[in-house]
């Protein structure tokens, strides 16, 4: 029987049922092993996918790097701080205080990892030291602020009235035994976001224009406070009589159990009428507010994602501020359209809070809750009150600003790529500077020891 294709070297009819000859491979694909080059690009849908997804890869790294580059440059710009001496071995060190608190509808670890992320790598390179105030509900930062200030002119204006004793208190008494001085230079506040500034300066109005003794609560009855009727004694009949102590676990719920918040001591609307304490300072120690863009929402995903990929503007800006607390620079706050500096700083950041803080309190339907809720005064809600202040006060603040020669010096910095580069570079980097050492050291001739020996 014939073959069907006696020459080899001739290619079979074209039909249904011939083959299409191979497609010749690239000689330098041929040479190395490797296969040929696809006959087609992938699908459109494909091509889409990958450029959406590169170019969305490309910008996260593109904007850490440059986030960590900010970030170190402004680290490198105070980092000289930390070399100074102190005048004496028994001089204390500058010491900052920053205010946090929780963002509204949300948890006091998002202000933490903030101010970890932004805030405290300048802080750690310039060798300052600092202490934190931290709330975790609406009003804890100003009735921290107020009672701070109501406790040094309780020292002045009331010098043999026996203070409560606290960690800090404790504390100063103890160097004061020693002689340990007090550090006499700018001290400074730093705080984190609208919402904690707002609390923040009205607590500062509360401190220095309300009264040191709190204002009586009102008297009202309610059915708790109306007597029981006696009901006759049972005791000899067989019944036990209740233990006295409690248990172990409501004990330890209210050991546990955080102390109330101090009411307010006065009002926006008593600052007009409150008289000046002779113990007030001519300036306060400067503060300077920290940017804390904090929005929450599903249908925020946009806007929350365009600025997760520019997050290095705000990491030059927050190193801007930060490193002006360093430097101690500071300015006096200034008044636009009528209106004072303070009252309009972080005013934006407003427009992120949830629609509930605007809102008030459902009123409660029960009679006791009712009760309960008429003998207590009314909650404050600072964050959706206008921020209300008194040219007395505001007045005497101060606020950091960077000089523009600190400005020039921290723009001529340049960060080194090793400092900011991703995982990936930096573990090759790694592996190509060991294996480079590792050729380096080993000898280059042949290993017949030392030829000087005889």
């Amino acid at each position: 029987m014939a073959d069907a294709n006696p020459n080899p070297s001739t290619p079979p009819a074209s039909g249904s049922g011939a083959s299409k000859p191979p497609r010749p491979r690239n000689p330098v694909f041929k040479m190395m092993g490797l296969p040929a080059l696809p006959r087609k690009l992938p699908s459109r849908n494909w091509l889409i996918f990958w450029a959406v997804s590169s170019s969305i890869a490309g910008a996260i790294i593109y904007d850490k790097r440059e986030k960590n580059r900010a970030t170190a440059k402004w680290r490198r710009a105070v980092a000289p701080l930390s070399k100074e001496l102190l005048p004496n071995s028994s001089q204390l060190p500058r010491k900052l205080t920053v205010y946090l608190e929780a963002p509204p509808g949300d948890g006091l670890r998002t202000a933490q990892d903030h101010f970890i992320e932004y805030v405290k790598p300048i802080l750690a390179a310039s060798g300052l030291d600092w202490e934190f105030v931290q709330g975790r509900q609406q009003g804890d930062v100003r009735a921290a602020v107020a009672e701070k200030i109501r406790r040094s002119r309780k020292a002045t204006e009331r010098p043999g009235e026996e203070l409560p004793q606290t960690d800090e208190a404790i504390v100063e008494q103890q160097r004061k035994k020693i002689g340990l001085p007090e550090y006499e230079g700018i001290k400074g506040d730093i705080v984190i976001g609208r919402h904690t500034w707002k609390e923040y300066v009205r607590g500062l109005h509360e401190g220095w224009l309300g009264p040191l003794d709190a204002p009586p609560l009102p008297v009202v009855e309610t059915l708790e406070d109306k007597p029981e009727p006696e009901t006759p004694s049972t005791e000899g009949e067989g019944d036990k009589k209740p233990e006295d102590k409690k248990p172990e676990e409501e004990e330890k719920k209210d050991k546990d159990k955080r102390p109330p918040q101090p009411r307010p001591h006065n009002s926006p609307d008593d600052y007009p009428s409150a008289a000046l304490p002779a113990s007030i300072p001519a300036e306060f120690s400067p503060s300077t507010p920290i940017a804390f863009p904090h929005r929450l929402g599903f249908r925020h995903t946009f806007v929350r994602l365009g600025r997760f990929l520019t997050r290095r503007h705000l990491a030059d800006d927050i190193g801007r501020e930060v490193a002006a607390v360093c430097f101690a620079a500071a300015r006096d706050w200034r008044e636009v359209d009528g209106q004072y500096e303070q009252q309009l700083v972080l005013k934006q950041e407003e427009d992120d809070w949830p629609k509930f803080v605007w809102k008030d309190e459902p009123e409660p339907v029960d009679e006791a809750e009712k009760a309960k809720k008429a003998a207590e005064p009314p909650k404050e809600k600072i964050w959706a009150s206008p921020l209300v202040v008194d040219s007395r006060i505001v007045e005497r603040m101060r606020r950091f600003e960077i000089q523009p020669e600190d400005e020039a010096r921290a723009q001529k910095i340049v960060v080194p790529e090793a400092e900011i580069e991703g995982w990936i570079k930096r573990s090759l980097r790694s592996l190509y500077h060991w294996g480079a050492s590792s050729f380096a050291s080993k000898p280059t001739g042949p290993n017949v020891g030392n030829l000087d020996d005889d």
